[in-house]
């Protein structure tokens, strides 16, 4: 049976309306649901997977952004992850799938409601594609996350304007830094963060000022099966 979304927070059981787009193991788009459904272990464990992007947004020294998770999440909460992850919506500007503009144009959004960053700070063509990745996460036993993500790499100097119903906190840390936080296991990450820097990340990092060479749009990376 499905779980009464009152006892959570008022927004946040709000956001779990939205339509995600759903698709089968090779990222083709078979239908959409709604993030409440998406995000259920027992619809996860039936197979239910859903795109979705994660973005990495670093300053002109380099730095990445990186934010904690607010307590009124309802999957991962005051977790710490990468800048903004989230998923393209069933709507017209978000399902076009030529040069990922749908993930794009979702990030972009996303980047302005959680961080406050503008979208002319974050051009939609500043966003440099890399890859996806195909994982499965827990969160709690009820809620977890199946996901095909997109992943992009963007370099702006942004001013923020944090949403407090989404980011409990932001930093922005060297790689020597990031790797300190993993160190320190009284500090959470997100499962999909961890696999993303166990796999990728600190290699993509050291090649930043050439990260086009790096995209790959054919392969899906299956992660932590």
């Amino acid at each position: 049976m499905a779980p009464d979304l009152k006892e959570y927070d008022e927004e946040q059981a709000r956001l779990m309306a939205e339509m995600c787009i759903l698709v089968d193991e090779n990222d083709n788009r078979i239908g959409a649901d709604s993030k409440k459904t998406c995000h259920l272990m027992e619809n996860i464990n039936k197979g239910l997977l859903h795109r979705a992007f994660s973005v990495f947004l670093f300053d002109s020294e380099n730095r990445l952004l990186l934010q904690q998770r607010a307590s009124e999440k309802i999957t991962f909460p005051n977790m710490w992850t990468n800048t903004c992850c989230s998923h393209p919506l069933n709507t017209p500007s978000e399902l076009v799938e030529e040069a990922q503009l749908g993930a794009r144009t979702a990030a972009q959004r996303k980047l302005e409601h959680e961080l406050g960053i503008k979208p002319e700070q974050v051009p939609l063509d500043d966003f440099k594609y890399l890859t996806r990745i195909h994982y499965v996460a827990p969160s709690d036993g009820l809620w977890g996350e199946h996901e095909i993500d997109y992943i992009f790499f963007i370099k702006a100097n942004v001013t923020m304007d944090v949403n407090a119903n989404e980011v409990r906190d932001v930093k922005w840390v060297t790689p020597e830094e990031l790797r300190a936080m993993f160190a320190d296991p009284d500090v959470p990450m997100t499962p999909w963060f961890k696999l993303i820097c166990n796999s990728f990340l600190f290699n993509w990092w050291a090649k930043i000022d050439t990260i086009e060479s790096e995209k790959d749009e054919k392969t899906i990376h299956r992660l932590g099966f």
